[in-house]
């Protein structure tokens, strides 16, 4: 596909869904809210082998509260991870395809409980049929560290851009193969490993489009101190890239990071901001009362979507009834 085909595709999604799309909302976190045990190196990944179907469940229940694009369980899922637990190449690919494979289960469940309750005005609120996007994440070499420095962007004399090519290219050829609508770099947090994903996509040439999300902790940069217009200028210079936007950002800092992105870009923007709450690396938890409530994040919707933004969700400690509340915010509900 030409960057034209993707732009075309991704239009036409955002009209079919009214203008704005909702993504899903943070998925390790629902994991563990309804029971799965994550500290772990693998985080959400570990789920992948030990509780798939609790994976399937989180994606019917963001469905159900009105996601429109579902990120697959990947985001901590690397081939070195399940390398180092012990599982075969074979073993720890076939998990990167389980990810996207139980996203499209989910979907295809979901679209058949729409067809069998189309005349139940009661569950139309729930059950509504329209396009679902499976977009395939792929974590920052930091997410595989564990350690925080997905949060830093500092990732030491390995940090360099064909270490982070040769990490990161067999996972992305594999999840590409496995047939998502779209890939989805998340959290992504400096300027180098932009450009090693920039430069994957236009060498392994994987006819998928892809969407680019930064994180920051100030409201201008990335978390590693890189220019956050230079970190959107690389992603929107690529034609393989149709969206480019901010996740796993507290809500405070998004408006202007908005309107920061738009001065470089005019493809779509994404937005799916945490809780604003913060994240202990080390104890592995989150750190209570240091967020905002599901009203408070919903209320910022509108001047998100007003300010640029046309794929909104959540990222970390946001739930079905933050996805729900942003629904409703989007359609005037």
């Amino acid at each position: 596909m030409s960057q034209g085909e993707y732009a075309h595709m991704l239009a036409e999604f955002l009209r079919e869904s009214g203008g704005a799309a909702v993504i899903d909302g943070g998925l390790a976190t629902e994991l563990e809210a309804n029971g799965a045990d994550l500290k772990d190196a693998l985080w959400s990944a570990k789920c992948l082998f030990t509780c798939p179907d609790l994976i399937r469940k989180v994606h019917l229940d963001y469905m159900e509260a009105g996601a429109s694009v579902l990120i697959t369980g990947s985001y901590q899922a690397t081939i070195q991870g399940f390398l180092s637990r012990g599982f075969s190449q074979e073993e720890s690919e076939s998990f990167l395809r389980r990810s996207v494979e139980l996203a499209c289960e989910a979907r295809s469940i979901y679209l058949e409980k729409c067809s069998d309750c189309s005349d139940e005005a009661k569950d139309r609120t729930k059950y509504r049929n329209r396009p679902i996007l499976i977009a395939a994440s792929v974590g920052s070499y930091g997410a595989y560290l564990a350690d925080g420095s997905e949060y830093s962007g500092d990732y030491g004399k390995e940090g360099n851009l064909e270490f982070l090519k040769n990490f990161h290219r067999r996972r992305l050829q594999v999840l590409a193969e496995a047939g998502p609508d779209v890939i989805v770099f998340e959290t992504i947090p400096n300027k180098i490993e932009t450009q090693a994903y920039v430069e994957l996509l236009e060498e392994c040439k994987l006819h998928i489009p892809a969407w680019f999300g930064f994180t920051s902790k100030d409201g201008t940069n990335v978390v590693s101190g890189d220019s956050l217009i230079e970190c959107a200028s690389i992603a929107d210079s690529c034609t393989e890239v149709s969206a480019v936007g901010i996740n796993c950002t507290p809500p405070r800092f998004i408006h202007a990071l908005v309107v920061s992105i738009r001065k470089v870009t005019n493809k779509p923007i994404l937005i799916y901001p945490n809780s604003g709450e913060s994240y202990d690396p080390i104890r592995k938890e989150w750190v209570a009362c240091s967020g905002v409530s599901n009203e408070d994040f919903v209320s910022y919707v509108r001047k998100w979507h007003e300010a640029g933004a046309s794929l909104i969700g959540g990222c970390c400690r946001t739930s079905p009834d933050t996805i729900r509340g942003i629904w409703k915010a989007l359609h005037g509900v």
